[in-house]
């Protein structure tokens, strides 16, 4: 493969992809191969390709769905993000061939993205360079190359400013939850403990949910109610943001 002949030179997007699993929230990261380090699933821009939609395809290929929920939030630019040394050992671990080195040693660019999966619906899967590809939560994320860690922080705080002004939750938890499963979803982005009954008050005044003549069964105490969220007023405060910051 000519990459120089196929690929915009010097451009990159790298996708945080989040996920809601077991209380947690997660990330989906790619284990290198011959590697200890771990990296964001990213990739090359082809030329004849718009930036949205190099994003789209990374992320399809990653989790094997469609129509995921994503948000460009961040240029990574900085002059001394490519590393030379990274690249000898990316050759020296058989990683990459040897006359892949000259593209690899360009100053790359990226643009990064997040998106929200529902975990349960994804399948990862591994690219050519790596050799595994899991969730890790965001509590015990391992060693990352270049600045992935830094790309993954900017990631986090573009998701909790997005919490702030809009609607979150519909992407990440399943068609049908608890108030406590919402509120625990919060808490687990803002990384901070929210009142009960406020939390429950503030989201029902933004009229994004349906209460369901459902409850959650099985629990030790009395089983709670179900809600959904409400399609049609949730894209809505998608796009003009809610009356008042969260």
């Amino acid at each position: 493969m000519d990459y120089f002949e196929l690929y915009h030179p010097g451009l990159s997007v790298d996708c945080v992809i989040f996920g809601f699993h077991d209380n947690e929230l997660k990330v989906l990261l790619l284990k290198m191969k011959n590697s200890k380090q771990w990296a964001v699933p990213g990739g090359f821009v082809k030329k004849q390709e718009d930036v949205d939609d190099a994003a789209i395809r990374v992320l399809k290929e990653r989790t094997n769905i469609e129509d995921i929920y994503l948000r460009q939030f961040h240029l990574f630019g900085q002059k001394n993000r490519s590393d030379d040394s990274y690249v000898d050992s990316l050759v020296q671990d058989h990683v990459i061939r040897e006359d892949m080195d000259s593209w690899f040693r360009q100053r790359f660019i990226t643009v990064g993205y997040f998106a929200l999966v529902e975990f349960s619906k994804v399948t990862p899967s591994p690219d050519q360079n790596s050799e595994r590809c899991e969730w890790v939560p965001l509590t015990n994320i391992p060693d990352l190359i270049l600045d992935h860690q830094e790309i993954i922080n900017e990631a986090l705080k573009a998701l909790r400013n997005k919490l702030r002004f809009g609607p979150v939750g519909k992407n990440l938890l399943p068609p049908k939850f608890t108030m406590t499963e919402l509120r625990t979803l919060y808490e687990t982005i803002l990384g901070e403990e929210l009142d009960r009954r406020n939390f429950q008050r503030k989201m029902l005044s933004f009229g994004i949910l349906d209460k369901l003549d459902e409850t959650r069964k099985g629990g030790a105490h009395k089983a709670p109610f179900l809600y959904s969220f409400n399609e049609e007023k949730y894209n809505q405060k998608l796009i003009k943001g809610f009356d008042t910051i969260w």
